[in-house]
């Protein structure tokens, strides 16, 4: 049984308040894009787990697939399985492909064992193994707020406009998007203004709060967002805490690679 898991972006990411466990409380919107990854799994004698693609050049077992089976082996005595993780989402880009490849993998198991668990029990697991994991259970656009589990859907859809996605040939670490970062209450309300604001309006409103701290750090990735502003994005924004940074454009733009260091991947749809 083969399984494609897609990436996400972050329409506005507004930090909140710091939580007496240490976290932080968010509220942004996530949103499904359709870069993905392959992931295979099949029955074996014996488990096993490949990746292949990008270099993730880490043990199996801090992978969130593996821990994704693990989980549920543990609660319903699955049978050992063959897995292959093709890697194409790159990591430390804010793209949330490690949560989604475990998300994919709980609902892969559950339809290849026949466990029958609901979409709600699949949404539970999902947050034992990742903050924004939850979200590619469902994998529509939905307003996240606490840690990223807390769920509801968002009536937003973009298949009008064009979507490009610049990630530079590094990423960013999570204690340093952190660094600066103070926390704040936002001033209006994101899904509603997102659902009525046109996204060409959308600079005037949302904002990403990492990018203070990540740009001071990082300026080339100001420059990619600085540069889709310049080539005819109507909203450009880095997405999560990461190194991406996505536009969202009304017409796709000429010669888009030509605007771009050839180290730099740039992903459209």
């Amino acid at each position: 049984m083969i399984t494609f898991p897609n990436a996400k972006i972050n329409i506005g990411l507004n930090v909140v308040e710091k939580r007496a466990d240490g976290f932080h409380n968010l509220e942004t919107v996530f949103y499904p894009i359709q870069l993905a990854d392959a992931l295979e799994v099949a029955g074996s004698n014996q488990f096993s787990f490949q990746v292949t693609g990008i270099n993730l050049d880490s043990p199996p077992e801090d992978n969130l697939v593996v821990k994704a089976y693990r989980l549920l082996k543990k609660e319903y005595h699955l049978p050992p399985v063959k897995i292959h993780l093709h890697k194409v989402i790159p990591f430390g880009a804010g793209l949330g492909g490690g949560s989604s490849d475990a998300a994919f993998m709980l609902k892969m198991l559950n339809r290849l064992f026949k466990l029958n668990l609901p979409v709600s029990t699949l949404e539970k697991y999902a947050v034992k193994l990742g903050a924004d994991c939850a979200f590619f259970i469902r994998n529509r656009p939905s307003l996240a707020s606490g840690k990223g589990e807390i769920l509801s859907p968002v009536g937003l859809g973009l298949s009008n406009y064009s979507i490009i996605l610049i990630k530079p040939p590094f990423s960013v670490g999570t204690a340093d998007a952190y660094r600066d970062i103070v926390p704040e209450p936002p001033g209006f309300p994101l899904k509603k203004t997102i659902e009525k604001t046109p996204p060409r309006q959308w600079k005037d409103y949302l904002s990403n709060n990492f990018e203070t701290s990540v740009f001071q750090l990082f300026p080339e990735i100001a420059k990619i967002k600085e540069k889709l502003y310049d080539i005819g994005a109507v909203f450009a924004s880095m997405t999560g805490s990461g190194s991406a940074v996505w536009g969202l454009f009304e017409d796709l733009p000429v010669n888009i690679d030509n605007s771009f260091p050839d180290d730099y991947m740039v992903y459209r749809q």
